[in-house]
Parts: C-alpha cells; structure tokens; sequence
C-alpha cells in the first residue's frame, strides 16, 4: 500500500494540524491568534500627575509576565499580565542612587509600590496607575516602546 494516505486517528501523536496559507498551524474558523506582549528590551517615560509631578525616562525589559529595569536613580521589578489587548501588573520601584543637589525626587527613598492597567499593541502599551508614595497616591501615564525583541538580546 505504498503511496496511500495513512489512517490517522483524531487526538494521536500522528495528526496534524492543517495549515493556513503562512504554513502555520490553522486553529477552528473565524479564530483569531490572540496577540500576546512581545518579551524584548522597551524604552518607558513616565508623566506624574496630581499633588506631586514629575516624570522619569528608562528601559525595562518584558519577560514573560515578569516586569525588570530602571533609570538613573531607580530599578523597577514586577509583574504583569496580558488578555485580549488589556494588560495590566505591578511593580515596587527602589531607590539606588541619591540625587544631585537641587534635584528633589518624588519617591524620596521609599519603597513604592505601583499598580497599572492599560492597552498593548504592535510593541507599544500605554499604561495609567497610581503610586503609594508614602500617604499620597500619585496617578501616572506611561508609555512603553518596544526597541528590541528578546530573540535579539540574548
């Protein structure tokens, strides 16, 4: 029975997916591949409003759900996660670095705490939260650049 088409019952190692015309696996009709946040190193700047302002510029890099980066006085460590274009996550912000003379930082050594929501696509997110300053809540806007993907960093 050379050249014949094997039997292949459903559900065993033997059966394939099909394709779609990418050569991609084909889920049910009318699916859509849901977009997921693209792991890889983002550049952040981030608008503080309300009874305290500031903003700050840095890099954070996105692994999967897990949030790591900093700027010039900060690291930044949290987590996040992603469904249907909303993303939303944590992250506590530390101080490393004392500021210059003349430059008063919002957090003042603190440990702060931040929580976000927002929307992700194409590599870019825009997130609005709140930071626990010590008794104040300070509202924040922040956008997220994806400059490499993590394929091309390690």
């Amino acid at each position: 029975m050379s050249g014949a088409p094997a039997f292949v019952y459903p559900g065993t190692a033997t059966e394939t997916s099909p394709l779609n015309v990418a050569g991609e696996p084909d889920g049910p009709a009318g699916a859509e591949r849901e977009q997921r946040v693209t792991d890889g190193l983002y550049t952040l700047g981030i608008e503080m409003t309300g009874i305290k302002r500031g903003h700050a510029t840095g890099v954070v890099v996105l692994h999967d759900g897990r949030i790591m980066g900093g700027d010039s006085f900060f690291s930044y460590t949290g987590s996040y996660s992603y469904h249907k274009g909303k993303w939303r996550g944590e992250m506590i912000v530390h101080q490393h670095t004392d500021a210059p003379p003349g430059l008063n930082l919002v957090f003042q050594r603190r440990e702060v705490t931040c929580g976000f929501t927002g929307t992700y696509s194409d590599g870019f997110a825009d997130i609005d939260g709140t930071a626990l300053v010590g008794s104040y809540s300070i509202p924040f806007h922040a956008r997220l650049t994806l400059k490499s993907p993590y394929a091309d960093i390690i």
